[in-house]
Parts: structure tokens; sequence; C-alpha cells
């Protein structure tokens, strides 16, 4: 049962890849927002969700603040584990130097950094290489598709959604590691998150509760990250941008 299983999470794969493979930009725009309308009413919910958990630079929220070493132990141990993912689609994509070298990042972080918890791969010169599935589709040739939000997770397209769905249902470490135990990484992934959004709070709440458009703003800035990401840098205009740069 669990080799069927496996193989019926494979054939997402070209199940997926077919979908996405549709969805590109008609052509001369920026963008696709043909929801935005339901998105806005998706962010404007994370949005008070956010204020609630973290606060909005004027009140804090109620997850307590971690010290920063915390915060960064947290983003590497989650870090960590979503690396045997990361050598899958590096695999799916192609590029067998990049797999190896966060093969060895992985046992070296695994071992000497304490399960994660420590980077000294980074010190020995393996720099962290993170990947997922909406990647592998863009280098299959999938266009982005539409822009939506995603309750909670907030920005992302039609590929990068599909993408997630098949990174949770490829991981390897789930093949690896049975249940409940496997459930343990979901729960570092939470809190790497919540320590990302401490570490990032700055950034984070200039555009939630400083931009005059908060919803455009994050729009902007997740898709010219994504593209350059990517290697598609493709241009957002962002209407509150000084043409004159002052």
């Amino acid at each position: 049962m669990s080799s069927l299983f496996r193989s019926a999470r494979l054939g997402l794969i070209p199940a997926v890849g077919i979908i996405a493979g549709c969805a590109h930009l008609p052509e001369g725009a920026e963008y696709s927002d043909p929801y935005e309308t339901k998105n806005r009413g998706v962010h404007d919910t994370n949005v008070s969700i956010d204020r609630t958990l973290f606060g909005d630079g004027e009140k804090k929220g109620i997850v307590p603040t971690f010290p920063r070493p915390v915060a960064k132990g947290f983003i590497n141990f989650a870090s960590n584990l979503a690396s045997p993912g990361d050598v899958l689609n590096r695999v799916l994509q192609g590029k067998p130097g990049p797999a190896i070298e966060t093969t060895v990042r992985f046992v070296v972080n695994t071992t000497v950094g304490i399960g994660g918890l420590f980077d000294p791969a980074t010190a020995m010169g393996l720099e962290k290489d993170e990947t997922d599935f909406g990647e592998t589709l863009a280098v299959w040739g999938s266009g982005e598709g539409d822009y939506i939000v995603l309750p909670i997770l907030g920005p992302s397209t039609e590929r990068d959604a599909l993408g997630m769905v098949v990174d949770l249902a490829i991981d390897p470490l789930t093949a690896i590691i049975p249940n409940p135990a496997s459930n343990f990484a979901i729960a570092a992934a939470a809190a790497s998150s919540a320590a990302s959004r401490q570490v990032n709070a700055d950034l984070v709440e200039s555009i939630l509760y400083e931009s005059a458009d908060g919803y455009a703003q994050a729009r902007i800035i997740y898709l010219q990250n994504r593209r350059y990401e990517l290697g598609e840098d493709i241009y957002v205009f962002d209407p509150y941008e000084d043409p004159y740069g002052q």
C-alpha cells in the first residue's frame, strides 16, 4: 500500500506540469490578477491574523518574541529539514551539482550542526540552495499563472501554489519518517515562519501597515522577488514608486 501511495504521489508531477504549463501571462501583461476582489478579502484576513499574532509595530501580539539566536535556530532547523526536498527538486530540474552539494550540506548540518540548529556547512563554503517544485515547474517551461493570495501563507501564484502541494506530497522525509513523527516537520516549519516574521518585522510591517495600499505593495514585492529568484526578471510597475528616485 505504501509503495502504491508513493507511486500515486509521484504521478502528481506530470499532472501538475500539464496544468501549470498552460498558465502563461497574456502578451504585454505585467501580471494576471483576475481574482483581485477575493484576493483582497483573503489579504485583509491575513493582515488581521498577523496583527493578532505579532502586533503592528505599535502594539504587541500574542506570540512571544523569540530571542534572535532562538529565532535563528528555528529557521536553520526548518531549512535543514527541507533540504531533502531541495535535493529532489534539483534532480528534477536536471541540476546534479547543486543536488550533491545540498546533500553534503544536509549531512554536515544534521550531524555537526546538531540536527540543523546550527549551520556549520555555510562556514565550510557549502552555501544554502533552497528551491521548490514551483521552480521546477518554471524550469520545465510552465508560466506563473494568476496571482493569488493564500490563507495564512500569503502571496503566491497558481504555479507556486501547485508547487507547494506537490512539495508536500513528494517530500522524501515523509517516506523515511513515519507519522506522527513526520508531523514534527510541520511544527518546525510553523516555528520557522513565526521566527522569520519577527526577524523581518520592519519590512513586513512597512508593507502591511505603512503602505498606501498594502495589497498592491505585497503583490509587487512578491512577484518581483520571485521572478528574480527564478531568472524571470519581468518588471512590475509600482504606482507608488517615485519616478525621480527621491
